[in-house]
């Protein structure tokens, strides 16, 4: 591919990156927002996390197996509540971290 084609590439991966994000600031900047839109909105990062990390806390690579004994999930469960508990990031992850470790230790 010549040089030229590179760059038309890289150039059109970046406007259909900005775009779908530049569009609805645009579009939805000047307009005021319901409260049930923004509650709605408020939720679509936990959805997204939870839909992320589900899959990888539960099943197993290879087969496609439920475990609920595997070293990720029984260090995400107290690591959920502490971060519940606490709110802070730091000693969340510092708590993940080490029942991870003396969990894949033990098991």
């Amino acid at each position: 591919m010549p040089d030229s084609d590179y760059i038309i590439l890289v150039f059109a991966m970046g406007v259909v990156t900005y775009v779908p994000r530049w569009a609805p600031l645009f579009l939805l900047a000047s307009r005021r927002l319901s409260d049930r839109m923004i509650e709605w909105l408020d939720l679509i990062p936990a959805a997204i996390l939870s839909a992320l990390l589900l899959p990888a806390l539960l099943l197993s690579p290879e087969p496609r197996l439920v475990s609920l004994l595997r070293p990720e999930l029984l260090a995400a469960v107290p690591t959920f509540l502490v971060a519940l508990k606490t709110k802070s990031l730091g000693g969340t992850v510092v708590v993940g971290m080490t029942l991870y470790w003396l969990i894949d230790r033990v098991i």
